[in-house]
């Protein structure tokens, strides 16, 4: 008796062998991401990768509907885009399918630029630009838009977070979405003062020793870019980017614009911000994290 052979199985689709890949999304754009291989194969960093930014981005979509179901359109800085990994995802998942928005990406490598340029030219995504400048030179750069309703700083390092902020401030941006890098000039000022702070109180313990100092400065680094935010009019939320197995530059700040100043939030923050910074010995930084110069126009963004 004659065997009946099975029919032959399909060939699994790319969404059912990485299941990761969001519905429509490009292959072609991870692949020259090198996200993916030519084969359409993920490693394991690359992996990680793409999660950390599909969580940032599940974040994003919701901001950047928001925004375009209020006034029809809708713009977003990338602060220290670097490769553009974040912008140009949202480009693919969000804008592409819409008629609206606008994505523009700020980098100072010239050659990251270029690359990202050729690259959004290549995938026919027309809403998106490039500039290669500071964040400082981007609040007056003819090639921004004049509005801007997003800032994003994807682990942008040093005090190039501090600047970015600085930039959405003074934009009165509706939303910013930050992952702080570390940030080594909080530390710094803690050093210098180290003798003079263990002889005033005993919470410089918190500090003494060199490992301590960095881990500290980082820390609070991020509470004074909160209490910033709060007192120039933001709600904010500190959160998890994604699992710390993923990474270890891993808070997520989350800043919406507020009308008014419920219950004079605004000004707590102020004065607890001011607080904080004599408390801790760093009179140094109140430039850094200034508020009524943001607030009249002028930016405390250094060079």
């Amino acid at each position: 008796m004659a065997k009946h052979k099975s029919p032959a199985r399909p060939a699994p689709t790319l969404q059912e062998q990485l299941p990761e890949l969001r519905e429509g999304q490009s292959v072609a754009l991870l692949q020259e991401l090198h996200i993916l291989t030519r084969e359409g194969k993920l490693n394991q960093d690359t992996r990680r990768k793409l999660k950390q930014v599909y969580h940032l981005v599940q974040f994003i979509e919701p901001l950047l509907a928001e925004v375009l179901a209020a006034r029809g359109d809708v713009t977003l800085a990338d602060h220290g885009a670097g490769k553009s990994y974040l912008g140009f995802i949202l480009y693919d998942l969000f804008f592409k399918s819409r008629t609206a928005g606008r994505v523009t990406g700020v980098e100072t490598r010239v050659e990251l630029v270029e690359k990202s340029r050729a690259l959004a030219a290549k995938l026919g995504f027309e809403r998106m630009d490039f500039l290669a400048t500071t964040v400082q030179e981007a609040l007056t750069h003819p090639g921004l838009p004049k509005r801007i309703d997003v800032v994003t700083a994807l682990h942008a390092c040093d005090t190039a977070t501090d600047d970015a902020i600085a930039f959405g401030l003074a934009k009165q941006a509706s939303h910013m979405v930050l992952v702080p890098c570390c940030q080594a000039e909080v530390a710094g000022v803690l050093r210098q003062h180290k003798a003079l702070s263990l002889s005033r109180s005993p919470l410089a313990e918190l500090w003494r020793h060199p490992l301590h100092t960095r881990e500290f400065g980082s820390q609070i680094t991020n509470v004074l870019r909160c209490l910033q935010l709060e007192a120039s009019g933001y709600s904010v939320t500190v959160t998890e980017l994604v699992g710390w197995e993923h990474s270890m530059k891993n808070e997520l700040i989350l800043a919406r614009r507020m009308a008014g100043d419920r219950n004079g939030t605004r000004e707590r923050a102020r004065q607890r911000l001011a607080q904080v910074l004599d408390e801790l010995g760093l009179p140094e930084l109140n430039k850094r994290f200034a508020v009524d110069q943001v607030e009249s126009g002028s930016s405390p963004m250094t060079t």
